[in-house]
């Protein structure tokens, strides 16, 4: 079976109307027969703008139920490339693909990756291919990501045709900022994973929801249109007050299961600073921090100074009884780790992260315990043993994050930015801004302690004598304070551990537990892991780049 992902061969069934069927706590008009028509009303458009959830979160033509679907699959690839998890099972090649190249113990005895190829750059050129079809883990992301983009294209193209009651003009504006909002969040997962992506603004799709362009544009380039599709959403945000009218449109289009907690109705201010923050995340995640321009810095810090609040509202995800987008039970990464048993989750704590905690830190004793050590399949890969389990739930401690909780609505996701990413962001970018001054450390430091004292870690305030202590408390608080939000294999990349050891990468005085069990403290780990993937072969072999087209393959070669 051959599976097409770009938006250009995915069936209107599967671009529009699956994400329109049998999601019964979604406002849908007609999900029988949905058709563009049904969209020319205001309840139609508003259940066209909702159905954007399901079109870039869950509805897939093809996904394996081991893996998941986006938020427990697509993003556990990169999660165990960040190594916050590990995996044993070999569906989509999934155990290799977050596979270190090579661990070497305590006692110097060097374990190299068992996977054939053992390098992942090698694996992922042996697999990206379109015959391997939903197998390729490359294909997740992109087809997830630009089935949501067609969606806001339809909104887009269907907008001029509706008529709304009460403050037209408003309504309308509301329904487009949240297009652009959603277009500009696509482009900057693609630009931020993929090497090369496909701008596709064509709202001709109304008509043909095949269209798309084989144009395809540099990484940086998906950047620069995501953060055009951002400021379009904020130009469209500013000066539009939150009356009854704007509730009306934007209480709609975000689940009502999904207003609780830090999900809500945003005022325009709350969405513009959400903005911010993901332009800020844009800019930060793409750069390695050695080649890190200053004015880059400023513009970090001058987009995170108007970014979330602490009270803001922000783009949340929750489950609800039918598992509409997010099943409790394993519809995110946090679920498929929750277990009773280190590694009985299907995929397992790293023990990189639980070392990343300091001594008292609340957040490790209300959410892990140590049991009985799980010893994976020596043939499917070398760093994933572990002893620590995540528990459903926590242990109760009072005012301590809990980091998962398989009951029906209670974890809540974050889709987007948050408060903690724009505070660390912020403090990343004060100590970089002035090289590491005193006083720039003790500013940082400051904004570290904000996010953990807010999670209830319950740590002393952090002193950083120097700036590589300073990076140091920065890079474990990114890990534990943004667990399980899809930033990890980012931090990763940036911080070049990824990179060959070789070239200045990986990681050392890693906790590994070894075959036999016994737990090393001072291990290396290479990880050699390519920094950008390339375009899905199911895409490129359906849709050749064109004359003048970027490149679609990372032109790193080892």
């Amino acid at each position: 079976m051959t599976i097409n992902t770009q938006t250009k061969y995915i069936p209107l069934v599967i671009s529009l109307f699956c994400m329109l069927a049998c999601k019964s706590q979604l406002d849908i008009n007609d999900p029988n027969q949905p058709s563009p028509e049904s969209a020319a009303t205001e309840k139609g458009i508003v259940a066209l703008g909702q159905g954007i959830y399901v079109s870039g979160f869950y509805d897939l033509k093809y996904y394996d139920a081991v893996i998941g679907r986006f938020w427990s699959g697509a993003i556990g690839f990169q999660e165990q490339m960040g190594d916050v998890i590990g995996m044993e099972a070999a569906n989509e090649y999934m155990n290799q693909l977050g596979c270190p190249d090579k661990v070497t113990l305590d006692d110097g005895t060097v374990v190299p990756s068992p996977g054939f190829p053992s390098k992942q750059l090698q694996l992922i050129r042996a697999i990206n291919s379109n015959a391997e079809a939903g197998a390729n883990p490359l294909f997740y992301e992109w087809a997830y990501m630009y089935q949501l983009n067609k969606n806001c294209n339809l909104v887009l193209a269907a907008l001029d045709k509706v008529e709304f009651s009460g403050d037209a003009a408003t309504k309308k504006n509301v329904v487009k900022a949240w297009a652009y909002w959603w277009k500009g969040y696509v482009y900057s997962r693609i630009g931020s994973l993929y090497y090369a992506g496909i701008v596709n603004d064509d709202l001709a799709v109304a008509d043909d929801p095949k269209t798309t362009n084989n144009n395809y544009v540099s990484k940086e380039a998906m950047i620069a249109a995501a953060n055009a599709k951002l400021d379009t959403a904020a130009q469209l945000l500013t000066g539009i007050s939150a009356g009854a009218d704007y509730n009306a449109i934007l209480s709609k289009l975000i689940p009502a299961f999904y207003q609780v907690g830090k999900g809500g109705v945003l005022t325009p201010d709350m969405w513009i600073r959400n903005i911010n923050t993901l332009k800020a995340r844009n800019l930060l995640v793409n750069t390695t921090v050695d080649a890190m321009p200053a004015t880059r810095w400023d513009s970090i810090l001058t987009l995170t100074n108007n970014g979330i609040q602490q009270n803001d509202f922000v783009f949340t995800g929750r489950s609800d009884q039918l598992g509409d987008i997010i099943a409790a039970s394993d519809g995110t990464v946090a679920a498929r780790v929750t277990s009773t048993d280190p590694g009985g989750g299907g995929y397992g704590i790293s023990e990189r992260l639980i070392q990343d905690f300091k001594p008292g830190d609340k957040r490790l004793a209300n959410n892990f315990e140590t049991g009985t050590t799980w010893i994976g399949n020596a043939d499917r890969g070398n760093s994933f043993n572990t002893n620590h389990a995540l528990i459903d739930g926590g242990k109760k401690i009072s005012g301590v994050i809990v980091y998962s909780n398989t009951g029906v609505g209670a974890t809540e996701m974050y889709l987007a930015g948050s408060w903690e990413e724009n505070e660390l962001m912020k403090a990343e970018a004060t100590m970089y801004k002035d090289n590491f001054s005193p006083a720039a450390i003790i500013s940082g430091m400051t904004l570290i302690d904000v996010v953990r004292n807010a999670q209830g870690a319950g740590l002393a305030p952090t002193v950083a004598a120097t700036a590589a202590a300073a990076k140091e408390e920065l890079r474990k608080e990114r890990r534990i304070g943004l667990l399980f939000r899809a930033l990890s294999f980012y931090d990763a990349r940036r911080w070049k551990v990824i990179d060959p050891v070789s070239k200045g990468g990986g990681r050392t005085g890693c906790v590994v537990i070894d075959r036999s069990g016994n737990i090393n403290t001072n291990a290396t780990i290479d990880y050699s892991f390519l920094d950008y993937w390339d375009v899905p072969d199911n895409e490129v072999a359906n849709n050749p780049p064109g004359s003048g087209a970027a490149p679609v393959k990372n032109p790193r070669t080892e």
